[in-house]
């Protein structure tokens, strides 16, 4: 996201590191501009597998971010 973008940010995700990736890359490939919350704590003090990872996006784009996340839901549970 642009550094002077002010929306708020919102969760629609959250989860292992690896499957935070995943969404954000299913979310760039629909357009939704994302970021993660907590990696960096991952990746400099802790283990991978010791925190979840919050996905963040823009308010606006909530709904079609959510939109994503439950279709990969439904496809991961399909499994």
């Amino acid at each position: 996201m642009k550094a002077e973008d002010k929306s708020k940010l919102v969760e629609v995700f959250k989860g292992a590191p690896w499957e935070a990736e995943l969404v954000k890359t299913q979310l760039a490939s629909n357009n939704i501009d994302s970021m993660t919350k907590d990696s960096l704590l991952v990746n400099i003090v802790l283990p991978p597998t010791a925190i979840d990872i919050a996905v963040l996006v823009r308010e606006e784009d909530y709904e079609a971010a959510m939109e994503v996340v439950r279709e990969r839901e439904k496809n991961k549970d399909g499994d």
